[in-house]
């Protein structure tokens, strides 16, 4: 039963994208969206929101399988990892050794000034943090073996968020323990005790905003995008099935999550296109079939392929060095 509530747990927790809340807005902003500004019958809507060729597709299918593995893995593997209490007293107790540091040089700062500034200040660090990680992985080629598992779906559905290697699960897990151990000394050391999140039902308010305006359809086949001058500021949920698009113009674009400045700032933003029929998964030379143990062991072989090409052009190198 522990394992039952552990596995779906997150259909129940309002911290969680796939919160069944979130779910059921994100369905119904689709639906609006598909009858009001595709001008499509009700029925029309409805049909084309629970499409089974989407849902049952053999790529959704992979992705719920791995939803419920990863998870077994995530029970095992998170209490091995750092914690936010390490990171956070490391910071503090850093900081108190840097002379000239004020302890408490705004403690006299308005509290809803404080907490408005920290619950921003937290978001604008997760989302930036999320959108490196992100960009590094496409960017990498140890990290890409990783990351291409979340690409090898060839459909979209809210599960296909979940659909990630367990390593990049880690490498996530970690970030957000940096974000948060990092972030929350700081304000401690310089605001005091009176640090505290703007929650909405426990949520950051900023996070709130972001699942109740339809987060989860970022992974689906509604393709819902914003004015232009929107899309520069935040990621539509088109510009992210963008991200996923097999065409090569759409390679490496778009790795923000809420955030669309980050790809602006870094030359990575591509506004979407209204009306493009979109192929999504891996190009033909790295696509595979959705076998759960090629999706969970193929990127350890790709990893130790990349490792021994590296291993190869060193000792070129050195040859070359060695013949001078």
């Amino acid at each position: 039963m522990d394992y039952f509530a552990e596995v779906f747990g997150d259909f129940w927790d309002p911290k969680k994208r796939i919160f069944f809340g979130y779910l059921i807005l994100s369905l119904a902003i689709g639906l609006v969206w598909l009858v009001a500004v595709k001008h499509k019958s009700l029925r029309a809507g409805l049909a084309q929101v629970f499409d089974r060729q989407v849902f049952l597709s053999p790529s959704a299918k992979a992705d719920y399988k791995i939803f419920v593995i990863n998870r077994f893995f995530t029970m095992f593997i998170s209490p091995l990892l750092i914690t936010q209490l390490s990171i956070a007293t490391a910071i503090y107790y850093f900081l108190h050794g840097i002379d000239g540091l004020q302890k408490g040089l705004f403690a006299d700062a308005p509290t809803a000034l404080v907490v408005t500034l920290f619950t921003v200040t937290m978001f604008i660090f997760d989302d930036f943090t999320k959108f490196l990680l992100h960009r590094w992985m496409h960017r990498w080629p140890l990290l890409w073996a990783i990351h291409k598992v979340h690409h090898s779906a060839e459909t979209l559905t809210p599960i296909t968020v979940y659909r990630v290697h367990p390593l990049e699960g880690v490498l996530y897990g970690l970030r957000s323990v940096f974000v948060q151990g990092s972030v929350i000394p700081v304000f401690l050391f310089f605001f005091g005790g009176g640090v505290d999140l703007v929650t909405i039902v426990g949520v950051n308010a900023a996070v709130f905003v972001f699942h109740i305006t339809g987060s989860n359809l970022r992974h689906s086949h509604i393709n819902i995008h914003y004015w232009p001058w929107l899309e520069r500021i935040l990621i539509s949920p088109a510009q992210h099935q963008l991200h996923h698009s097999t065409a090569q113009e759409h390679y490496d674009k778009n790795f923000g999550v809420a955030l669309a400045i980050w790809d602006w700032l870094f030359g990575s933003l591509h506004l979407s296109e209204k009306d493009r029929d979109l192929d999504f998964g891996l190009s033909p030379e790295e696509a595979s079939a959705d076998q759960l143990l090629d999706i969970y062991l193929r990127p350890f072989r790709d990893m130790a392929n990349v490792i021994r090409r590296r291993v190869r052009r060193l000792g070129q190198r050195l040859n070359v060095l060695r013949g001078n």
